[in-house]
């Protein structure tokens, strides 16, 4: 039972079958929020919602019996388990909220499609980089929220006038909404002349500079994620092909031996044929 199980859920067939229903059920999920498609196919709707749900709990339950106490440690079975529990709660009153999780269903795409699952994993390997990234980002914020609100907090109170404002004001210079008309021409309408000068320096600070670096590190994590992948890839065909070629040595020196011993045979025959019989 166990090993048909195991056949079943390896099967490439099989997991296409799983992605196919996790499009068609993101597709469902999707039309649940039209009145129009509910008024007229609601009950389809959630009976395909419904199918689906309990095809995913039996393959859940499928790898659980197959993989047993490896399925717990595999993060990624541990995602699919929770996609999917959260659609077995019910959905009452106080908790409405899990109505909407249920589109947490479509992430399990991440899982079933191994180079999403590389760029998600790429991602992850990234966050401590991120993470003094983002540190870094947060001192040049506070920084910069400071110095303005020092230089514009009187003549611009709005925008400038606390060190939060201060702070909202550059998130938004350094989105480029609206910052010129919005951020630097009342600034020059309040005389300041060369404020400009400050929010442009912080915009190339922390946009072209700060923001990429988290690119950077990203495409780094992703470089050396595929680096590791072909790499493990590349390391084990080698081994492979050197037995297959050791058993191929093999056989042709069994038959090598085995010609040699037709060829004396051989030989030996057509010496005893040709040799003149004795008087």
């Amino acid at each position: 039972m166990i090993d048909t199980l195991r056949r079943l859920i390896e099967n490439p067939r099989f997991e296409r079958f799983i992605i196919a229903l996790i499009i068609i059920n993101a597709v469902t999920l999707g039309l649940e929020t039209s009145p129009t498609a509910m008024s007229q196919f609601g009950s389809t709707l959630v009976a395909i919602d419904t199918v689906i749900l309990a095809i995913f709990v039996a393959e859940l339950v499928a790898r659980i019996a197959v993989r047993r106490g490896a399925f717990f440690r595999d993060p990624w079975s541990l995602f699919d388990l929770f996609v999917v529990a959260i659609a077995l709660i019910p959905a009452t009153d106080s908790l409405s909220v899990l109505r909407a999780l249920r589109v947490l269903r479509v992430l399990r795409l991440i899982t079933s499609i191994p180079s999403l699952r590389r760029v998600v994993g790429g991602l992850i390997a990234a966050m401590p980089g991120m993470g003094s990234i983002g540190l870094l980002l947060g001192i040049i914020f506070y920084v910069f929220a400071v110095v303005v609100t020092k230089l514009y907090g009187e003549a611009l109170p709005d925008q400038f006038g606390s060190l939060g404002a201060s702070a909202y004001t550059l998130f938004q210079a350094m989105t480029f909404d609206d910052w010129s008309n919005g951020i630097v021409k009342p600034l020059t309408e309040k005389g300041f002349t060369f404020g400009w000068f400050v929010i442009i320096l912080f915009m190339v600070v922390s946009a072209f500079m700060a923001l990429n670096l988290f690119i950077g590190v990203v495409v780094t994590a992703l470089d050396t994620d595929a680096a590791e992948t072909s790499g493990a890839t590349s390391a084990g065909p080698p081994a492979d092909m050197a037995q297959r070629l050791d058993a191929v040595m093999a056989e042709l020196a069994l038959l090598r031996a085995q010609l040699a011993e037709q060829g004396a045979a051989t030989a030996a025959s057509s010496i005893a044929s040709t040799s003149p019989p004795r008087a």
